[in-house]
């Protein structure tokens, strides 16, 4: 992806194919990165159109090495 943003299409097609329950999560702060559960997401309508939120729910430990590096975020 090359745009700042994920649209719900990639999303979507990222998930195609995956268990339906796979866990979702969201890592934050690449310097000290932390993995968080998601709680439940709502559709705002904007004036741009509409925008899914995907807020986080609560911290659910340090994220793991191997995805940090995936990521980008360490070597």
């Amino acid at each position: 992806m090359d745009r700042q943003e994920l649209t719900l299409g990639e999303l979507l097609e990222l998930a195609e194919g995956m268990p339906e329950d796979t866990p979702v999560r969201m890592a934050q702060q690449p310097a000290w990165p932390f993995e968080y559960s998601i709680g439940e997401p709502v559709v705002v309508d904007t004036e741009d159109g509409p925008v899914l939120y995907l807020p986080e729910r609560q911290q659910t430990r340090y994220l793991p090495g191997e995805v940090a590096a995936e990521l980008g975020w360490r070597e």
